[in-house]
């Protein structure tokens, strides 16, 4: 049974005797062995120390912990960038990285980090925290301070000519105790004199200044307007300059301005896109192992669906295989849809409770120490293909053997998006199914393509060209509703095939081959036994 702290406060003060302690011998963790080492998250920071503008400091905080029900959290997931450049999976947490080292003689430093302080108390209810000491030992770090010191450190931060950081966390939740996120987040604020930011601004600003161009300022506004009534967006001159005048002209205005106006998170935000963008060997390695365990998992779905199924029952044979090979958890909410619920494009309550003769979309990837996969099948629930659906799919897998020679160092990233858009509207119009070009966007209304990593949609940079070390996705798809202005034999087929690709020198590698692609593959792995055809449950009463 679970038990909450809040709720057993009042008894846990009432008792005096202090609980059974359990030395190593009596009890050895099995713990995986493969984790990032702290060298790595080290190298990290002197990368991003060798980005940053002289007479600057970084500043990085946990990202807050979310409820789940009532006094029960959401298990906790670290920001990415503070784990990336520190190895730190806790809470109530911050890591300064600076350009110049402060101080001097033996005590000068050029990184401080403050973290959650020990408590026993806690601890055996939340489970071990790292501590000051365990973040010098086990992570690195010459400084380390607990979150309340903060308040008292001695840094001036008005002397450093910027301030580099990726806007300031706004729900950082209802405990404000010395040392909570809360406290880290208001004690920054005073002493760097800044001026909250809507993070949900600050990141669509930060997306069309790197993503924004001609060819698509016409969906960028139809993103935007929505948006206009709320008041940091109406509130915003570049804004609604781009919104009143969106020509290519107002866009490069935007663009230049938008570093002045907002410099020290522009350039946080260049500087970890360039870095997290590529990949090192270290994080190649993990991020493979998570797109295999993820392409193994496919794979088992193809063998064991039926169409008397749930989707949600082949939503947990998916993750029983994730945490087979070790994985912690997914890298977003996962995503079964049959039938008319594949054309939702992210479709995740996956509630029918029988997915019958029709085509099975599932986008589900595994996360494993923290680097998602992010690979999408579609296979028929009887384990053949209509002759309809086999032309969709047929088109669909057309449009990704286009791409995939375009994934290698030098291509611009443009270009994915290109190839892909010629294959499906021909296709498209060759099976009667549009009439013009301009219409392809009705049955495909995403892209093509974007970075994995740390964060299923990571960051890396888009406007440029590919680089060897990048991985990237590769998922086109056709989309056809019912009600779809089109003969009905379409209608309720939706196809994706998506594939992770790590980008090389002279051509990418797919990393998650195990999965099949080619329609004749996933009808034959359909029709293989599957380790979970032998499993009967009871029934409920």
């Amino acid at each position: 049974m679970r038990f909450f702290y809040k709720l057993s406060l009042v008894a846990a003060l009432a008792c005096t005797a202090t609980a059974p302690a359990f030395s190593q011998t009596e009890i050895t963790e099995k713990l995986p062995t493969d984790y990032l080492t702290k060298e790595f998250h080290t190298g990290r920071r002197q990368a991003l120390r060798d980005k940053m503008p002289s007479n600057s400091v970084a500043v990085i905080f946990a990202f807050p912990e979310e409820v789940f029900s009532n006094d029960v959290n959401y298990v906790f997931h670290q920001n990415p960038d503070l784990y990336y450049f520190s190895g730190y999976k806790e809470a109530n947490s911050m890591l300064l990285i600076f350009k110049d080292m402060q101080g001097s003689g033996a005590d000068s430093y050029n990184e401080v980090i403050f973290v959650q302080k020990r408590d026993a108390a806690q601890e055996q209810w939340t489970g071990k925290r790292l501590g000051v000491e365990g973040a010098k030992s086990r992570l690195g770090f010459k400084m380390a301070f607990n979150g309340a010191d903060f308040a008292a450190f001695p840094i001036d931060f008005k002397k450093f000519a910027t301030i580099l950081y990726d806007g300031v966390p706004g729900d950082v939740g209802a405990d404000i105790s010395k040392g909570s996120l809360s406290d880290l987040v208001n004690n920054f604020k005073s002493k760097a004199e800044i001026k909250d930011i809507d993070k949900g601004l600050m990141s669509d600003l930060s997306l069309i200044a790197q993503r924004g161009n001609p060819k698509n300022i016409d969906r960028i506004m139809a993103y935007l307007k929505p948006k206009m009534t709320q008041d940091a967006y109406k509130n915003n001159a570049l804004l609604q300059q781009l919104v009143a005048k969106p020509d290519s002209a107002t866009l490069i205005d935007f663009k230049a301005k938008i570093g002045g106006t907002m410099g020290g998170m522009v350039q946080y935000d260049d500087a970890v896109m360039q870095l997290r963008g590529v990949k090192t060997p270290e994080e190649l390695v993990l991020l493979k192992k998570s797109v295999q365990i993820s392409s193994l998992a496919h794979a088992e779905a193809m063998r064991a669906v039926t169409p008397q199924m749930s989707e949600r029952e082949l939503e947990g044979i998916m993750l029983y295989v994730h945490k087979k090979y070790g994985a912690e958890d997914e890298g977003y909410p996962p995503i079964v849809g049959a039938g008319g619920n594949g054309c939702i494009l992210h479709y995740e309550e996956n509630e029918a409770t029988a997915v019958q003769n029709q085509l099975v979309l599932m986008d589900v990837g595994a996360e494993y120490h923290g680097y998602s996969a992010d690979v999408t099948r579609t296979f028929p629930a009887n384990g053949k293909f209509t002759e309809a659906q086999k032309a969709i799919y047929q088109l669909v897998y057309d449009a990704q053997e286009a791409v995939f020679p375009l994934c290698k160092e030098g291509v611009p990233y443009s270009s994915l998006e290109a190839k892909t858009g010629e294959v499906l509207a021909a296709g498209l119009i060759k099976l009667g199914i549009i009439k013009d070009e301009k219409e392809l966007r009705k049955y495909y209304p995403h892209g093509v393509s974007h970075h994995l990593g740390l964060d299923v949609h990571d960051k890396g940079g888009y406007g440029g060209d590919l680089k060897a070390g990048m991985v990237i996705t590769v998922e086109p798809g056709i989309y056809i509703p019912a009600g779809s202005p089109c003969d009905k034999k379409w209608w309720n087929i939706g196809v994706r095939i998506e594939d992770d690709i790590q980008i090389g020198k002279d051509k990418g590698i797919n990393l998650s081959e195990d999965a099949p692609r080619k329609w004749q593959d996933v009808e034959k792995m359909a029709a293989e036994k599957s380790i979970f055809d032998a499993g009967k449950f009871p029934a409920l009463k």
